[in-house]
């Protein structure tokens, strides 16, 4: 895009009170930016109104333009308007398009099949194992992973798609700051790794903050990406459930993984389920589902494990064997978190003697210790 082209559209967008609707429905009557400009007064203000007019028309701020401009000159930075090619169509799909898109990375990925995957920031162990593999899974069978950068399930899901490998790792971070802004700061080096090798992308202009009506503003983006949307741990009204529940506005299909009746951060999946999500124990249960929709790898392209070439898959944890004493514990831990108390009244042991048993299992990876205490059957 030309400099001054892309001038124009910056300009659009940076005008406070100016939202996306009001924007898009000026584009529907003038067209490209530059005949908005060109229009006289009383045309713009029979759209957007005499107020929004005047600032709409007034000479632009250049520190609102200036940042953006330098920043879409630097390697690996694109900003997508509505009228670009590179556009994804699937955002069309969605009521609230946004107009412009920065993107740090690879602005191509944005037209491949994508899988969401969300969920809860204060994931436990599991949760965030189950993210990482199903997104290994997924990205080495041609999937690009979405997810949002946040703490928890978004991260390890990130990391899972990055995992397959250079030749299928795909993956796209939808942020709710500027794209000069990565929240949170600990996710700062993950990252990097996804501009290098999938792609970060952004609505807001640069500068903005992690302002807290922004995430869920961002949810649309991530459904919208995505031909489905997996959730993995979300309590009641999370954020992740707005993300399922506009994946539904949008016709994507959504999908959960249920937990413990016990855990808080299962309810949200367990009411998806109930609402007619697919419920979801394997990454093949997700493939049925969406193999043959459009844009989904050819059947040649995979090979005989449902794999790219080139795909690096990850084999599943080789536990060392364990004893009849161990199979016995594991027994009393069952498959929901349990604390030791619970766990001692079960074995009749004390707590040192579980302790004993307990602690080979877990450097072994038969169990996960959990905040608080608890311990689960991994």
């Amino acid at each position: 895009m030309a400099a001054d082209d892309l001038e124009d559209w910056l300009r659009l967008t940076s005008v406070p009170g100016l939202g996306a609707e009001r924007q898009r429905s000026l584009l529907a009557a003038f067209g490209l930016p530059q005949h908005i400009f060109a229009a006289g007064r009383s045309s713009v203000a029979d759209v957007v109104g005499g107020k929004l007019a005047d600032a709409l028309l007034a000479p632009p701020v250049r520190d609102r333009i200036d940042p953006a401009l330098a920043w879409a000159a630097e390697p690996g930075s694109h900003v997508l308007t509505l009228a670009d090619e590179a556009y994804p169509r699937s955002l069309l799909e969605i009521p609230d398009p946004p107009v412009l898109l920065f993107v740090k990375g690879d602005p191509g990925l944005l037209q491949h099949p994508g899988l969401a995957i969300v969920g809860a920031r204060s994931a436990t162990a599991q949760g965030m194992a189950n993210a990482e593999a199903f997104s290994l899974d997924l990205a080495a069978r041609g999937l690009t992973i979405v997810s949002g950068l946040a703490a928890g399930i978004d991260a390890a899901a990130h990391r899972g798609a990055l995992a397959a490998g250079p030749a299928a790792g795909r993956t796209i971070a939808v942020i709710g700051t500027g794209i000069d802004r990565i929240y949170p700061a600990r996710n700062a080096a993950l990252a990097r790794e996804i501009a290098t090798c999938g792609a970060i992308v952004s609505e807001f202009p640069l500068g903005t903050p992690p302002l807290q009506h922004n995430f869920p503003r961002r949810n649309r983006i991530i459904a919208g990406l995505a031909q489905g949307v997996l959730v993995i741990e979300a309590a009641l009204n999370s954020g992740s459930l707005i993300t399922a529940r506009l994946a539904t506005e949008c016709g994507r299909e959504v999908f959960a993984i249920p937990g413990s009746i016990h855990s808080p951060l299962a309810r949200g999946c367990h009411r998806l389920i109930r609402d007619g999500a697919k419920l979801v124990e394997t990454a093949e249960d997700i493939i049925e589902e969406l193999r043959g929709r459009p844009g989904w790898p050819a059947p040649a392209a995979a090979d005989a494990e449902g794999s790219l070439p080139g795909a690096t898959r990850t084999p599943a944890q080789a536990h060392l064997p364990i004893d009849d004493e161990a199979t016995r514990m594991l027994a009393a831990v069952g498959h929901d978190p349990v604390d030791l108390d619970t766990l001692s009244a079960r074995c009749g042991l004390t707590v040192d003697a579980l302790y004993a048993i307990l602690l080979p299992l877990e450097l072994d990876g038969h169990v996960t210790r959990l905040p608080g205490g608890r311990f689960q059957r991994a």
